[in-house]
């Protein structure tokens, strides 16, 4: 049998369609591990392996693509890495063998899918870590007799690096990368096919292109931009367009005929490895095998399916006057004139009673407070979004409002919206929080998003000041938000708390607030390291009880409540509350001179109380 390469040098290849569509198609629920397939149902892989060369195709590829041990282990299935990458290696191996026994050719790609979360700097996997992942479950399928590595479905350039450094490191095997693209003709993270040609290239990789995300139409234009580079082999496997929901079930509309149509066109466009991947099926492949054996270099002009044209410039220019004229956060010249800052912290409600929590912002007005800052679901616990609080509070009270913004609910697509929201509401103050998992919460069943953590939303928000969403697409105009870190001074590892400073600060922090503090000493070795860089709001919350101290400190991660504090609340009995606001003023005494301003938490939404402590410094 000639290799891989030998092969594709002579004539164009057929890939294989969706393995995930079919499982679903016979029983397999989209929760499941698809990939955990391969041990528990063996013969249907097979099945869906046979069903594909008898439809033409010249390469299988492994049902492996999310079988990385990051991806494995949202399924408790992390422990089986080794297992079920041979399992699929093997099965596939098994099918292909069976029909090179009798003469015919089939190779076998492993698959290999992203890691599911964005890596750095936007997201939170060290790139030497998703290296070492791709590295563990490519060597696996090496050594399992693959005859090439399928890097797929890539939305970020630089994971798809990781994952071919990784490749070219533990197998001499043909590399094969595809990227994602949105309809926009860019990835998620904003690379564009020409970029990303040039850069695989760069890299020792022969053979490139796109897959999944979006149909035909767009891959194609992905492609005849990506052909501009020479000495480089096209590869494309495009969706059977959008999934629409119909009846309960996912169906994807693009046909079989459909498809043909487009492999005539990718054939012009240079592709020499033509697929399919999510909603295409094995009469997908047949068709595209049938056009394929059929193709005469003949121009073909078929104005129904040229593909729009595109452009690589933003759609609508920014607005540089709009953009100018935006009012900056109250903040901003609160800091800049060292006037001491004073915030109150707000949690919206956990229902539709929002009047109490209303009534303390007026009550903060009163009090010449300088801003509310408005939590995001704290401790993991559903409430009022903070935008809608925010809103409330605009609507009612003219005062500044610091948004708090998580990442553990919204994924990228969804923080974006907000964010964007947020900007054309007034909001002017953003605090990125990578916020509480939802373990510790009422729903702890609940899944965590965490496309990205703080850092990387600071990073994002930085985009958006600049006009562009993630993919360096124009939004019309810029945001102007002014960003906030969390930082917390009595963190357990303390190295590691520098070191994401360090990090929020490149990303664009631009002023950072405490975890909640009732012992000075930390904070001086923070700012003894860190004075002066940005501004700093100390957190304060006046202690209500002994069983109150107790819980902060025992029960609610990252803050700390020396005993010396417990005790005397112990001691107070029935006069701790006022022992508590008495702690409370030391403590802003204290720390008046360190920092830049306070915010102070209502313990139980006792507004009145808490804001007695300002006393001292006025």
């Amino acid at each position: 049998m000639p290799s891989f390469l030998e092969f594709l040098q002579n004539r164009i290849m057929v890939c294989d369609g969706a393995m995930g569509t079919l499982l679903y198609e016979r029983g397999i629920s989209y929760e499941h591990c698809f990939d955990e397939v391969n041990l528990s149902q063996p013969d249907l892989i097979k099945e869906i392996h046979t069903l594909y060369v008898e439809a033409g195709a010249d390469i299988i590829e492994t049902n492996t693509f999310g079988a990385n041990r990051f991806r494995l282990k949202n399924h408790g299935l992390d422990h089986r890495v080794k297992e079920i990458n041979r399992k699929g290696a093997c099965l596939a191996r098994q099918v292909a063998d069976s029909y090179i026994s009798r003469g015919r050719t089939v190779f076998v790609a492993g698959s290999v899918g992203p890691l599911g979360k964005p890596i750095e700097p936007i997201g939170r996997i060290r790139r030497q870590d998703a290296q070492e992942y791709f590295s563990e479950q490519i060597a696996i399928l090496a050594d399992e007799g693959v005859d090439a590595i399928m890097i797929e479905t890539m939305s970020d350039l630089r994971e798809a690096m990781e994952a071919v450094m990784a490749a070219r490191a533990v197998a001499d095997l043909p590399i094969i990368v595809q990227m994602s693209f949105t309809e926009d003709g860019k990835t998620l993270m904003g690379n564009k096919p020409l970029e990303i040609a040039q850069e695989i290239q760069k890299a020792g990789v022969m053979i490139v292109g796109a897959n999944c995300s979006v149909g035909p139409q767009i891959l194609l234009d992905v492609l005849d931009k990506m052909n501009k580079v020479e000495k480089i082999f096209l590869t494309v496997q495009p969706n059977a367009g959008l999934p629409r929901f119909v009846g309960g079930r996912y169906i994807y509309l693009a046909s079989p005929d459909y498809f043909a149509d487009y492999t005539r066109l990718f054939i012009q466009s240079g592709a020499r490895i033509i697929g399919g991947c999510c909603g295409t099926t094995p009469e997908h492949i047949r068709m595209i095998r049938s056009a394929v054996d059929g193709y005469a270099r003949e121009p073909i002009i078929s104005m129904s399916y040229i593909s729009p044209a595109t452009t690589d410039a933003d759609e609508t220019p920014l607005d540089a006057s709009a953009a100018e004229d935006q009012k900056n956060s109250s903040l901003v010249e609160q800091f800049r004139s060292k006037k001491f800052t004073v915030c109150v912290e707000i949690d919206p409600p956990r229902g539709l009673l929002f009047e109490k929590v209303l009534q303390g912002a007026i009550l903060c007005k009163a009090h010449q407070v300088d801003a509310i800052n408005i939590a995001d679901n704290p401790l993991a616990k559903a409430g009022m979004t903070p935008l809608a609080m925010a809103m409330l509070i605009r609507e009612s009270v003219q005062i500044e409002t610091i948004l708090h913004v998580s990442c553990r609910d919204r994924n990228l697509l969804a923080l974006q919206s907000e964010l964007m929201s947020a900007s054309v509401s007034g909001i002017r103050s953003v605090l990125c929080v990578t916020g509480d998992p939802p373990v510790v919460g009422d729903y702890p069943d609940a899944t965590g998003v965490y496309d990205i953590d703080a850092i990387g939303l600071l990073k994002l928000i930085a985009n958006l000041n600049q006009g562009l969403d993630l993919a360096g697409k124009s939004i019309g105009s810029k945001t102007n938000f002014y960003k906030a870190c969390a930082i917390n001074p009595t963190a357990v590892d303390l190295d590691k708390e520098y070191d994401r400073f360090e990090q929020k600060l490149e990303a664009g922090a631009d002023f950072a607030m405490t975890q909640i503090l009732y012992d000075i000493r930390p904070l001086e070795d923070f700012l003894k390291r860190y004075g002066g860089k940005i501004p700093v709001l100390a957190g304060i919350m006046p202690l209500k009880n002994a069983k109150h101290a107790n819980f902060m400190h025992f029960e609610i991660p990252d803050i700390t409540v020396p005993e010396t504090i417990r005790n005397r609340m112990f001691i107070a009995g029935e006069k701790a509350p006022a022992e508590g606001i008495a702690i409370a003023k030391e403590f802003l005494k204290e720390v008046h001179p360190m920092v830049q301003g306070i915010y102070i938490i209502p313990p139980f939404n006792n507004f009145e109380s808490a804001l007695s402590i300002l006393e001292v410094i006025r």
